[in-house]
């Protein structure tokens, strides 16, 4: 079988998947249209498939034991999209501004290359289409609880992620920590307010959210072994209404990245004693909740290495590009703890073009023929893995 030419053959079925999932776009655990899409579209296939997740779907190609998983993720995000593409979206404030569409396109489009030589297959090829990649606590750990690594269990995992930063045409993978663990922080500080032009009868909550914004970059410096990543950003400040009056309350919001569970953890406990301490100094109380994200995304050395293998058989050595780590979050963390996984990331801008939006951008407009190379990965990678 000619990879190359039978995702060819089925790129026109896969843009009219992609475009229409683009059109019709849901968010995260709400995925009611796109699962019935799915499902809809496998059966057509004569893919044997079920629900899972409520919203997710999982499909089973061959027979034996041996077994592998591809994973898509199918949601979209509350961003309200100016691409002004003749196929954009027609839910108002929601998009697929992170390629979710064109994740499940090529994944169905490689589940008709696949079914088609299912006599070819030595097992098990199962399709994970996953809802909520982009909510906590993430589609892939409800999906894990409800048994989607069982029945069969797969040898190992694969998935990948659309690439603006490159060219249509690569593929960018590198084993290890490729992406960080994303946890949420929240702060609400709180203290006596009351008119600026007394500043002793009042407890400052602004003086002390400033205090705090400023020490807890020193955690990072102080805290952490200077050649692991790691970062701790306060991304937004809400408080106070008026020039001369102190409010009652200031409230942060900020995100910890980690690839270092036993770091990360210590600065759970930091954040939290430190917040308070540092809150305390100028009389004022402090309460830090923190939402912990998914863990850090793990690509397996040796389904790395056959995955790069795999892509420069089919593309060319210069095709494979060194994948530099992101402080990025990806619920795919999930299956990488349990199964030996690779994550790999498909360069979707036009070789033309020296830039283009990026991911969770309302404009972003991936090059819908990077959707070759991204089926092609799927399809080798299963018959390739299975052999």
């Amino acid at each position: 079988m000619n990879t190359l030419e039978s995702v060819k053959a089925v790129h026109e079925e896969m843009v009219f998947h992609r475009r229409h999932l683009h059109q019709n776009p849901e968010l995260s655990f709400k995925e009611f249209e796109t699962h019935k899409y799915i499902r809809n579209t496998l059966s057509d296939y004569g893919i044997e498939n079920y629900s899972i997740g409520e919203t997710g779907v999982v499909g089973l190609i061959g027979m034996g034991e041996k077994c592998i998983a591809l994973r898509a993720d199918i949601d979209a995000l509350p961003i309200s999209e100016e691409t002004g593409l003749p196929f954009c979206s027609k839910n108002e404030g929601v998009m697929h501004a992170c390629g979710h569409d064109m994740h499940t396109a090529m994944l169905l489009g490689a589940a008709k290359i696949l079914k088609k030589n299912e006599d070819k297959l030595n097992g098990i090829v199962k399709l994970i289409f996953q809802p909520g990649e982009e909510k906590t606590p993430g589609g892939a750990s409800i999906l894990i609880k409800e048994g989607v690594l069982v029945n069969p269990k797969p040898e190992a995992v694969f998935g990948q992620h659309i690439y603006p930063d490159a060219p249509v045409g690569t593929i960018s993978v590198a084993p290890g920590y490729i992406m960080a663990a994303p946890d949420e922080l929240y702060w609400t500080i709180s203290g006596k307010g009351g008119h600026a032009a007394q500043p002793h009868l009042n407890n400052d909550v602004i003086i002390s959210a400033s205090q705090l914004v400023i020490y807890l970059q020193s955690l990072i410096t102080k805290f952490r072994n200077p050649v692991s990543p790691g970062l701790l950003s306060v991304t937004a400040i809400h408080g106070g209404s008026a020039p001369n009056v102190f409010p009652d309350e200031v409230k942060l919001m900020g995100t910890l990245r980690s690839f270092d569970n036993n770091w990360r953890e210590k600065m759970h406990s930091l954040i939290v004693e430190k917040s308070k301490e540092i809150c305390k100094l100028y009389g004022t109380e402090c309460e830090v909740r923190i939402e912990k994200g998914y863990p850090a995304v793990f690509n397996n050395e040796a389904t790395t290495s056959f995955i790069q293998k795999t892509a420069k058989d089919i593309f060319g050595d210069k095709s494979v590009l060194e994948f530099e780590p992101k402080m990025w979050g990806e619920d795919f963390g999930y299956y990488a703890k349990e199964i030996p996984s690779t994550f790999w990331f498909l360069g979707v801008r036009p070789v033309d073009t020296p830039y283009m939006p990026g991911l969770h951008n309302s404009k972003m407009s991936p090059d819908e023929e990077a959707m070759v190379y991204g089926t092609a990965m799927f399809v080798e990678a299963a018959m390739r893995y299975l052999k």
